[in-house]
């Protein structure tokens, strides 16, 4: 019997567009992670595999010894998934996998949206990032240019202004973040990862810090911020890695100076617990931390 996509109902577009999105973003599924997901049964499953690979039969190749479906080096992904709905998914858990374009309100106005990678790249990343492997990449940096590189990858990271990938960057020995929008090309590298090169080992990342915010102390009327972050007894109390406080404190343009000089004209937050400095990765991007 001829299957085509225009016969199959709207479950069943939803299943093969999970196993689709599987397969593309992490490299693998399993007919228990369909059964999981859309409470079917192990009947079911399989015959939704069978439609997947009947629709596209140079997409997946069952793996015995794991008993998974594993992504072919030919695939051709069935649906369409815009990048907006894909990195919002991968954050926030898989849906449908149904990925359709968000459609703009014309009286609710929100901010003008983060530039989003490549489809390709994200998924590239996603499948080193699950298959914990490391990646040969072709990036260009603003401070030296389009440089290959050989990165392993454990995190996608939106940090307010652009989407990133927590790495260890094998040329440095360091572990630092990569703009994703800056990767032109990726290649599975043939060299197996080292333990130190895991996120086990990355300092920042693992360490969480506290940060302690209050209005700035020139504002007139300070309640007014109180209100703007619901604060609780005049301050905010944040937990977050130390990796990525950075990017919050310049994100939300909070004076971490010495005596709060910047002035509520730039910075309407102060930072109270200053000692945390010591602590965060890339003060170089915090507003006064240098002073």
């Amino acid at each position: 019997m001829l299957i085509s996509m225009d016969n199959l109902s709207h479950a069943q577009r939803q299943r093969l567009a999970f196993i689709d999105f599987s397969l593309q973003y992490f490299g693998q599924v399993s007919r228990q992670d369909l059964i999981s997901k859309f409470a079917t049964g192990l009947a079911a499953a399989t015959r939704d595999f069978q439609s997947y690979r009947t629709l596209a039969p140079n997409n997946m190749r069952l793996v015995h010894q794991t008993k998974c479906y594993h992504r072919l080096p030919e695939f051709k992904a069935l649906f369409t998934h815009e990048p907006e709905a894909i990195l919002h998914g991968l954050a926030k858990g898989f849906g449908d996998g149904l990925s359709h374009p968000i459609e703009p309100s014309g009286v609710c106005i929100d901010a003008i949206g983060l530039i989003h990678p490549d489809t390709e790249t994200i998924a590239a990343l996603m499948r080193a990032i699950q298959g914990k492997q490391a990646l040969a990449i072709e990036y260009v940096s603003v401070s030296s240019g389009k440089k290959s590189r050989e990165i392993v990858p454990h995190a996608l990271v939106n940090n307010g202004q652009r989407w990133h990938v927590r790495a260890f960057d094998r040329a440095n020995q360091v572990f630092t973040d990569f703009v994703v929008t800056r990767i032109k090309t990726t290649a599975i590298s043939e060299t197996s990862v080292k333990f130190v090169e895991t996120c086990a080992n990355d300092k920042y990342w693992q360490q969480e810090v506290q940060l302690e915010l209050i209005p700035h102390p020139s504002m007139a009327h300070p309640e007014a911020i109180e209100l703007d972050y619901q604060m609780v007894n005049k301050r905010l109390t944040l937990n977050c890695r130390a990796s990525l406080a950075g990017y919050l404190l310049r994100q939300w343009s909070v004076d971490c100076s010495a005596k709060h000089k910047i002035g509520s004209g730039v910075c309407q937050l102060a930072l109270a617990n200053r000692d945390v400095l010591q602590h965060i990765e890339h003060l170089t991007i915090v507003p006064g931390a240098k002073s």
